[in-house]
């Protein structure tokens, strides 16, 4: 077992700053008739910003990590050259993060649908909430007993690939929610669209923010919850739902603190070039399917990240790691088979260069669910999130 985690630092504020560099290319790159109504008003917001955000995008921290000695490989694969400004005329696109920021998550409330038996200290639902129309279902757990003046802490938790046509809102992932649960956490595991009896269309993780989307309705829902605290919510991830949990953490506020577990974590440039894997424990899906044709698609209208790299920073959570919400907290086997562990080692890196504060845990010789280590990993989680959710330590 590994385990200690290679550094932290104090984390670094700027979100608007850190943000518009990349929108401000993409704005005087493309005619105004390209930009939709939706999102037209964003050359404004870009030119408005372009001092703050040549300042950030510069900074970096000064002070070198300290890192303590693991029994992971000592040299950490090194990210995808920062892009250069591309000089090609690139239309907006749903994934491109200031254009995920301009959205609205209003959620809705929660309804309960089904009373489950209950956990060893908690009770279980089914219930059900609002997202783009659709009604999303998701598994809800809630402790026993009165909750605190403020509410319960929460956990939102981001589940990995699993074939939708096979997915069910009580199946896998029993006892990592459990673990979560025991210990004093409102759990909200999200059914995406597609998923289960959850209407709308599966797009996939990695091709569409759909699926984040549903994740920040259900943050939003459950911060309408009066038995929750809307100001000590984590999010928890694995595989596909750590890229998930990624891309929320630097679209919204809200989130104070995430753990990902054997996460997608790389930047697009470095999906295209180091990732020709399955993105979970399951077999790949059929590659004809909308689900695994984003690859081809965004590089057929916005072409390569050499011919682009623009549009490719902009869709890519990495780019905007100055801004994110909280710290991360991030676990890799070192024999996944499934998402190279390297994407987690490469997320390390980013985050100590934002000046972010960051974890990193390499279980040595474990898989892709961490299957022989998941009890301390577990209980990692756990302290990660007391410290920084439920204690609210900033």
């Amino acid at each position: 077992m590994n385990g200690k985690p290679l550094s932290a630092f104090p984390r670094m504020t700027g979100r608007l700053a850190g943000a518009a560099a990349l929108l401000i290319l993409l704005a005087a790159c493309a005619p105004n008739p390209a930009i939709p109504p939706e999102v037209g008003s964003l050359p404004t917001l870009a030119e408005a910003a372009i001092s703050a955000a040549t300042s950030a995008a510069t900074s970096a921290a000064t002070e070198a990590p300290m890192v303590i000695p693991t029994e992971a490989p000592t040299q950490t694969p090194a990210p995808s050259e920062t892009p250069v400004p591309s000089l090609t005329p690139t239309p907006t696109h749903p994934l491109m993060i200031e254009v995920m920021r301009q959205q609205a998550y209003p959620g809705s409330e929660l309804v309960f649908e089904e009373v489950l038996e209950p956990g060893a200290n908690y009770n279980r639902y089914i219930v059900s909430y609002q997202s783009e129309g659709n009604k999303i279902y998701a598994l809800l757990t809630i402790p026993f007993g009165e909750p605190p003046p403020t509410g319960w802490p929460v956990i939102i938790f981001n589940h990995g690939y699993i074939p939708p046509e096979i997915y069910r809102t009580t199946e896998r992932y029993v006892a990592y929610v459990d673990n979560f649960a025991r210990h004093g956490y409102i759990v909200l595991r999200s059914d995406y669209r597609g998923h289960g009896f959850s209407e709308g269309q599966a797009t996939g993780g990695y091709g569409s923010p759909d699926y984040t989307i549903d994740v920040l309705n259900a943050v939003a829902a459950i911060k309408a919850y009066p038995d929750a605290d809307p100001n000590r919510i984590g999010m928890w991830g694995h595989s596909m739902g750590g890229h998930i949990t990624l891309r929320a953490m630097v679209v919204s506020d809200d989130i104070r603190a995430g753990v990902i577990w054997g996460g997608v974590v790389v930047s697009y440039p470095d999906l295209l070039t180091r990732w020709r894997r399955g993105d979970g424990p399951t077999p790949t899906p059929d590659p004809n399917t909308p689900r695994r044709r984003w690859r081809d698609q965004l590089t057929e209208v916005y072409g390569t990240p050499e011919e682009n790299p623009t549009f490719w920073a902009s869709i890519s959570p990495n780019s905007y790691l100055t801004d994110i919400s909280g710290p991360i907290q991030l676990h890799h086997g070192t024999a996944d088979d499934s998402v190279p562990y390297e994407f987690s080692e490469i997320l390390y890196s980013e985050m100590v260069a934002a000046g972010q504060p960051v974890e990193l845990y390499l279980w040595e010789g474990d898989d892709h669910n961490i299957s022989t280590s998941f009890t301390p990993a577990m209980q990692r989680s756990i302290e990660f999130f007391d410290r920084y959710v439920k204690g609210g330590e900033p």
